[in-house]
């Protein structure tokens, strides 16, 4: 039997997720200009939902489970009403807001932990935070994250109306 070593587990976790906020930043940035890409937002959604998944294959000890294993069990259930509210429902009545409220907080939720990660492995932001993460800096650099999130994510619920056949046909990649 072979086996993926940590560290090509680790790199492909990292790569999937670092994928993921970039394709996630693009499809927030479509939303905010009130069109959306079929392509970005299915690499979006895939790379958000491999990149939960694969942080659970990492081990872990028995016991209470960690908080990594906690934002990404949240992350799946946000997922769930996400996926099906732009795949089967098609953005149509509330399932826009559900669909719009949950990419938002997938990306936010990624970010999050992005976040979370700077402080654990940049040498010079360590000292800030202590390990784990805490503190005032590693608090307001949160803070701005979540701000600047909750912000975008109430702009593109105010103005973020596509055609419903955008979001289904493969012509709208790009």
């Amino acid at each position: 039997m072979t086996s993926l070593s940590t560290g090509a587990l680790t790199l492909t976790h990292v790569a999937i997720s670092l994928i993921a906020i970039l394709a996630g930043l693009v499809v927030l940035g479509q939303m905010l200009m009130n069109s959306m890409s079929s392509g970005w937002t299915g690499i979006f959604l895939a790379t958000t939902l491999l990149t939960s998944l694969t942080g659970f294959v990492f081990f872990q000890p028995p016991g209470a489970p960690t908080p990594a294993q906690l934002t990404g069990a949240v992350a799946l259930l946000a997922l769930v009403p996400t996926l099906y509210g732009l795949y089967v429902k098609h953005l149509t009545g509330a399932w826009r807001l559900v669909y719009l409220i949950g990419a938002v907080f997938s990306l936010y939720l990624i970010v999050f932990v992005l976040v979370v990660q700077l402080f654990q492995k940049v040498p010079a932001l360590q000292p800030l935070a202590g390990n784990p993460p805490s503190g005032p800096v590693f608090g307001a650099a949160q803070l701005v994250v979540l701000f600047a999130f909750v912000f975008a994510g109430w702009r593109v619920a105010k103005n973020f109306r596509p055609l419903v056949a955008v979001a289904i046909t493969p012509s709208s990649h790009g």
